[in-house]
Parts: structure tokens; sequence; C-alpha cells
């Protein structure tokens, strides 16, 4: 079993790592879940060859970093509080008294080349970290990893009002903040 268990982490570990680093985009998360996924897979000794060792490892490293997520979730830090109340996703910034939009959201058209690509993503990256972590953990659990509202609500332990709210207020948060940073409004 050990030598499985080396030529996994020899096969699969880069291919792990930058599958996670791509969707929790934290260096350290990353190698947190890469790890959790290893100790998990030896202690289960569960695997029967029914399918890759790769798409195995893929499916436990999936649960490990919504778990890792779920974690940071409910583990708030003062600092996150005092954000919370601070943070510039106020809905004021975008209604009238009436309800209606004060400006209509500008269309973001996708960069053609490489470059403007590279660059988008980039902002984009730096607009998702300013979030709030509760928002930044709800807007990637749905919109990045693409889980349906019931698990998140289940996971984060939270009513389906709330992970809407949280959602909209996330998204509101990076139209403001890709206006401000890539188009410049």
């Amino acid at each position: 079993m050990i030598s499985n268990v080396n030529d996994w982490l020899n096969d699969h570990g880069d291919y792990l790592y930058r599958f996670a680093l791509a969707r929790l985009r934290d260096p350290h998360l990353a190698e947190d879940a890469v790890q959790e996924t290893m100790l998990s897979a030896i202690k289960s000794n569960s695997f029967e060859g029914n399918s890759s060792a790769r798409t195995w490892l893929t499916g436990i490293l999936k649960h490990k970093m919504i778990d890792l997520q779920r974690k940071q979730f409910r583990e708030q830090s003062i600092s996150d509080l005092i954000d919370l109340d601070a943070t510039d996703t106020s809905m004021d910034d975008f209604f009238d008294q009436s309800g209606h939009w004060l400006d209509k959201p500008q269309t973001f058209n996708m960069p053609d080349n490489t470059l403007e690509q590279k660059q988008f993503l980039s902002v984009l990256d730096n607009c998702i970290n300013k979030l709030p972590k509760k928002l930044k953990s709800i807007f990637m659990l749905r919109d990045v990893h693409e889980t349906d509202n019931e698990n998140i609500c289940k996971e984060l332990d939270i009513s389906a009002t709330n992970a809407w709210v949280m959602l909209y207020r996330a998204r509101m948060g990076l139209r403001k903040c890709l206006e401000l940073n890539w188009t410049g409004a």
C-alpha cells in the first residue's frame, strides 16, 4: 500500500494542487486540501480500482475543499466582523430611494487577447479576495464550484434567503470592484 501512496503523490500531487489552487485561490489552502486528501486516502484504504486513482483522489479533494471553505466560513475573526460592517457592498451605492438603478450596470466585454485575459483574471482575483470571507466563501461555492443552493445552505448552516442575500452582495461587490479596477468607471 505504501508504494501506491508514493505513486499517488508523485503521479497526481501536482495535478491535485493545481486543481485546488484554481478553485480556492490560496496556495496555503490548496496545500492543506491536498494533504488532507492524501491523509484521507491513506486512512480509508478504500480504493478499489473501479476508476482511475486520479479520479478517486479528485473526488476526495473536492470534499476536502468544501470542508475547508465551510471551516473558514464558520471561523470568523473579529476583523472580519469589522470588514462586514464597513464593506464596500452597500446597496445604497446601486439603487435610489425607489429601488431603481442609479446607474445601469455596465456590460463587460470579454478580453480578446491573452494578455488582456490574464490582466482581467488578475483583477477579478484581487476583487474576489477583497470580499469579506463569508461573501467570498458563498461566491466560490456557488459560482466557482457550482454547488447548488440547497447544499450550500446545509454546508454553511444558513437559510436559503440568507444565502441568496449573501450571494447578491458578493456579486454586487465584485461588480463594483470590477467597474472601478477594470473598466475605470
